[in-house]
């Protein structure tokens, strides 16, 4: 179909990655995959090509080499209509704590790459006047915790670039940007962790989230866990006296 609509996503060797390419092509959209594990990214695309119909390419995207970051986009087949980041690194906290280089893998993989690579498509989104940009962020971001302080605050500069882009954004045409806040999502990056059942998503819920949210102009900030909207807001809320008590 010449009017077809193209998604990118970015991080699609993951299994939001993958929910998600899953959810567009069932609804007709052409897929591409970015990823830099593109064996897994390859059987993601046979996946969803399998049960959708919808053929889906997979390109290269190494997040950690932001200087081919131009070229990238440059040999994409055409610009797309939405691109969707759903790149994260949760990375292990204690040894970021004593391993500078791999603390700072976890910040530019969260932080630094997909923020840059996402205003270059902004650029042009702008220049075009339409586009839909998608950032999967985490309530990990919302107050800095203990456990995961270095994955928190790079989710934490995130979310404040989409807000900023957002807000630039606001003033070209039809531009969107959505921020897209999971909390708990049952994934193979969390497999080794114990969940809170009643604040726990699937990617398939986040999938729909991102496809309702930035293809039917829906809200701009989501909590997937919409119970987490308000406990976040709680725990912002408290003195920071009171809030270094809690083992978080």
């Amino acid at each position: 179909m010449s009017d077809q609509k193209t998604v990118l996503i970015l991080g699609g060797s993951s299994d939001i990655g993958y929910a998600t390419a899953l959810r567009y092509a069932e609804g007709g959209w052409r897929v591409w995959l970015a990823a830099r594990d593109l064996a897994s990214a390859q059987r993601n695309a046979d996946d969803v090509t399998a049960r959708s119909g919808q053929p889906v390419t997979v390109h290269a995207l190494d997040v950690l080499q932001s200087e081919k970051f131009v070229d990238f986009v440059a040999q994409m087949p055409a610009l797309p209509d939405t691109v969707i980041s759903v790149i994260g690194e949760l990375g292990d906290q204690k040894r970021a704590e004593t391993d500078s280089s791999y603390a700072a893998m976890i910040m530019r993989t969260n932080f630094e790459a997909p923020s840059q690579l996402l205003d270059i498509f902004a650029g042009r989104f702008q220049a075009r006047g339409t586009g839909t940009i998608v950032g999967v962020s985490s309530v990990a971001g919302d107050r800095g915790r203990g456990s995961n302080y270095f994955y928190g605050a790079a989710k934490a500069g995130f979310s404040q670039y989409l807000s900023g882009l957002r807000n630039r954004m606001s003033l070209a045409g039809k531009v969107r940007v959505v921020t897209v806040k999971p909390g708990f999502v049952r994934t193979r990056m969390t497999a080794h962790l114990k969940l809170p059942a009643s604040l726990t998503v699937t990617p398939d819920r986040v999938a729909s989230d991102i496809y309702g949210a930035a293809e039917e102009n829906g809200r701009e900030v989501i909590y997937v866990a919409k119970r987490f909207w308000l406990v976040m807001t709680i725990i912002c809320l408290l003195p920071e006296p009171l809030f270094k008590r809690l083992k978080l």
